[in-house]
């Protein structure tokens, strides 16, 4: 992944609390991709204007976009697609977040990140289409 990304400058934009908490997603996010061989390359880009990572070789996962919550839930938000079954999943697993609807988990301001529930959540993301694959029985 290249050290630069276009998505670098955005994080300017936001308010200090809010780009220190943008930014310490993004390190659980990249660190997790790092740690997890079945992740391969990594691509951080802007979409709708938020940051983004999706896999690109081999296209193992699902999009996460981080942003500044806009509904006052929380401070920010960890976005998936709506239509994979992360955020169901995640619910049961991780009862006590809170979540938005079918695409998203909201992280508080006032309270600490949960980084262990975070890189799990984001290694199921980068994995999605590895373990969502139709499998065969013999």
């Amino acid at each position: 992944m290249k050290e630069e990304t276009q998505s670098d400058e955005i994080y300017g934009h936001y308010a200090p609390p809010v780009r220190q908490r943008l930014l310490q997603l993004r390190r659980l996010i990249l660190e997790t991709a790092r740690k997890n061989a079945a992740v391969g390359d990594l691509q951080e880009t802007l979409k709708w204007g938020q940051p983004s990572f999706m896999t690109v070789k081999p296209k193992t996962g699902t999009t996460i976009r981080i942003d500044k919550d806009k509904s006052e839930v929380s401070d920010v938000v960890l976005f998936v697609h709506c239509q994979t079954s992360l955020v169901s999943e995640w619910r049961v697993l991780y009862p006590h977040l809170c979540f938005g609807g079918n695409r998203s988990v909201h992280f508080r301001a006032d309270e600490p990140l949960p980084e262990a529930e975070i890189s799990q959540m984001v290694s199921m993301a980068l994995r999605y289409h590895l373990y969502k694959a139709p499998r065969t029985v013999s």
